[in-house]
């Protein structure tokens, strides 16, 4: 990919953002909060540090990026399309009839997924049997990638990955959670309490780093930081906020799993076109 300053970067967040704005409300189900908190870490993934190929998307030495909360794949289908995996255009099908971009991921319906998710938890298994192949064919230059959420971490699968990645040292594999404090049901420490998570990280072994999550500098520094750790592997404990540039639906649980309706998107979109009123609209 050609490299981007830091400011085209966040403009093309804010892109993404609007992306999965009008996909939700074309769709009119989906996965709001998640999917816009993401967004500066799946620009900084697909327009600094994944080593890919939009124009060949099985290119043997491409990196691989595994999404475990499949439930937040608009924001990865409109940093897909914005990179030029397909037609940004084809965003507003996401969830209808015959579309490649389902409610989750499916690996056989799109060139440049590499698993199919949808129940969570099973997504650090996969990077870890992905990550382990790579070491055992000497293709360890070859890094993985897997997006993690917060609340899926009470999924017990997670665990036995973490102590496996640890035990075979896989130094290729940098696993981001999501802390964004929300799940389905309410906040994450009313649901299932997860502090000390970085302790517990530790505990299994792993390089733990904790970083801004909405901070797209900060989520590049802490992908080049993992790949010079070389004893063990490296999780980032992305502190974002859900609902993150909708002011409406910023820290807000419920909207974890609902989509805008029309007079919502409008407004959102004009918030993320303004930047919350710091550029002004022609005839305002």
């Amino acid at each position: 990919m050609a490299s981007l300053s830091l400011e085209e970067l966040r403009l093309k967040a804010d892109d993404i953002r609007q992306d999965v704005i009008r996909m939700l409300e074309s769709a009119g189900s989906g996965h709001s909060a998640g999917s816009l908190g993401q967004a500066d870490i799946y620009t900084a993934l697909y327009f600094h540090v994944l080593n890919h190929d939009p124009q060949n998307p099985d290119w043997p030495e491409r990196d691989i990026l595994v999404q475990s909360n499949g439930h937040t794949c608009p924001v990865r289908y409109a940093a897909m399309a914005e990179a030029g995996y397909f037609p940004v255009q084809e965003l507003t099908t996401l969830r209808k009839f015959g579309s490649r971009l389902q409610g989750h991921p499916e690996r056989k319906k799109l060139p440049g997924l590499e698993t199919t998710s949808g129940p969570l938890g099973s997504g650090l298994s996969q990077a870890c049997g992905m990550a382990l192949a790579l070491k055992l064919n000497n293709e360890q230059h070859r890094r993985v990638y897997v997006t993690t959420g917060d609340g899926e971490l009470d999924e017990g699968n997670n665990w036995e990955a973490i102590m496996l990645a640890a035990k075979y040292r896989l130094t290729n594999l940098t696993a981001i959670v999501d802390r964004n404090n929300i799940q389905i049901d309410g906040l994450t420490e009313d649901v299932m309490p997860l502090e000390d998570l970085k302790a517990k990280w530790e505990a299994f072994g792993w390089h733990v780093l904790e970083i801004n999550g909405n901070s797209i500098g900060a989520v590049i520094d802490a992908c080049d930081e993992a790949k010079s750790i070389t004893e063990r592997p490296t999780v980032i404990l992305a502190y974002t906020i859900p609902g993150k540039g909708v002011d409406f639906m910023e820290y807000n649980f419920h909207w974890h799993g609902i989509a805008p309706n029309d007079e919502q998107a409008l407004q959102a979109l004009k918030e993320l076109r303004t930047l919350r009123g710091k550029i002004v609209s022609e005839g305002e």
